[in-house]
């Protein structure tokens, strides 16, 4: 297997902290489905991902993913609060 100027492919890594584009992953999925499970998921994710910084790069990732992580919980007990004002949930199958 030859490589180009000496260099191998696979010895190339980002510098990217996994654990932030882990919390951005979950904290845009989370604003989807499964806020109230994904968006805790992103906030401890953002945070160790924080707690990171300082050896990879990404604190801007992190951050996001935190952000995002607050947005879940906050708009599914908002969803919450307007299901159980309006008289709460029921279902209704057909007939």
């Amino acid at each position: 297997m030859s490589h180009y100027n000496g260099s191998p492919t696979a010895a190339s890594r980002s510098g990217t902290n996994g654990l932030a584009v882990a919390s951005l992953v979950c904290g845009i999925v989370g604003l989807v489905v499964f806020s109230v499970i994904l968006g805790p998921v992103a906030i401890v994710l953002g945070v160790l991902g924080l707690r990171q910084v300082s050896a990879k790069g990404g604190t801007g990732l992190a951050k996001a993913g935190l952000v995002l992580g607050i947005i879940d919980l906050v708009l599914f007990l908002v969803l919450m609060i307007a299901a159980t004002s309006s008289g709460g949930f029921s279902w209704y199958v057909g007939g």
